[in-house]
């Protein structure tokens, strides 16, 4: 059977920023090609922007490509083959494309090993350029853009909703009150050491080289952020989506910090390692929108997850023991905030 030309990769249909993904062949050999502009036709929250310190900010990839910025970072990413501008606008990334183990494929030693060079990266001494292209204030402005009325949390009719009764009870409190504490944990972040963070690190988003090299896709949020924030975001979405079973969600949390700290300290950081935790923990007030957003997706009849027709249960299972998940992050980062004087 003849080989299509042109297959779509999965990625968020619904960014605006992002075209299309593809895997074409061009004489026999695979190519992924990126295609990077500002479509209208999507969601407020995900609209493109062409302020470069925005979250969506639409070139930002292309600069990270033409600038080397993971090499600079010491971090693996696709090798760029090429820039080509669309006629029609935008550009398209052509890139190599990486052979590996990805997203569910990933064992614990992998999404270690990620959280590792993130570690190593991170805890560097010396500092790549600050572009200008470079993101800020990520997760305020992300979380901040959500749509999702946060008064549902208040709703009684909604927390008698058969799944959420089956899958997030106990949360109305803890959710609450992230809710309400949102300024304080976004303080919090502002207060840590910074780093050039990737800020999309998932399961998604690595590969992992037979030669054991971590490949990170997707860098079209990179910018700046506290130190704990990239380990924070592997262990929470890669269970929101179905990528890593929630039975095993304390072993990836405890490899993924142990992994990290481990990272920085061979870059030669000597902080306290409380503070990096309190990074971790904090930043799950990145989610602070989420638990509205599943209320209000359990009075739906399908669901999906990724852009994917999911199994209710089964991704109600995965929300509600990620959402606790976050819970117990914000309590440890209370804890941590106290011991710190902060």
């Amino acid at each position: 059977m003849a080989r299509k030309h042109r297959e779509e990769l999965p990625h968020n249909r619904a960014n605006g920023v992002t075209i299309g993904i593809w895997r074409e062949w061009h004489r026999g050999s695979p190519v992924v090609v990126k295609s990077l502009g500002r479509r209208t036709n999507v969601p407020a929250h995900w609209a493109p922007s062409d302020d470069p310190r925005h979250w969506n900010y639409w070139y930002r990839e292309a600069f990270v490509y033409r600038e080397g910025l993971p090499r600079q970072l010491g971090l693996g990413a696709p090798e760029l083959l090429d820039i080509v501008n669309r006629a029609e606008g935008g550009l398209e990334l052509k890139l190599e494309d990486v052979e590996g183990r990805h997203a569910v494929a990933l064992s614990l030693d992998d999404v270690a090993a990620a959280a590792g060079a993130l570690g190593r990266s991170q805890g560097r001494r010396d500092r790549p350029p600050d572009y200008p292209w470079l993101s800020r204030d990520f997760i305020r402005a992300y979380s901040a853009s959500k749509p999702f009325d946060r008064a549902l949390l208040d709703d009684d009719s909604a927390w008698r909703l058969p799944l959420v009764e089956e899958h997030l009870h106990g949360l109305r409190g803890p959710l609450v009150a992230l809710r309400d504490e949102r300024e304080r944990f976004l303080s919090l972040l502002d207060g840590l050491p910074r780093a050039v963070c990737h800020l999309d690190a998932w399961m998604n988003n690595i590969i992992r080289r037979p030669d054991g090299e971590v490949v990170f896709l997707d860098w079209a949020f990179v910018g700046d952020g506290a130190v704990g924030e990239d380990p924070s975001n592997l262990v929470i979405d890669s269970v929101m989506d179905l990528l890593w079973p929630i039975d095993r969600l304390d072993e990836l949390d405890q490899a993924v910090t142990e992994a990290y700290l481990d990272g920085l300290r061979d870059a030669g950081w000597r902080g306290d390692p409380r503070l990096v935790r309190l990074g971790m923990c904090a930043a799950a007030v990145k989610y602070e929108w989420l638990g509205s957003m599943v209320l209000l997706q359990a009075s739906h009849e399908e669901h999906q997850a990724y852009g994917r027709p999911a199994e209710s249960k089964v991704l109600f299972a995965a929300r509600g023991a990620g959402l606790r998940l976050v819970a117990r992050y914000v309590d440890e980062a209370r804890v941590l905030a106290e011991q710190l004087g902060r």
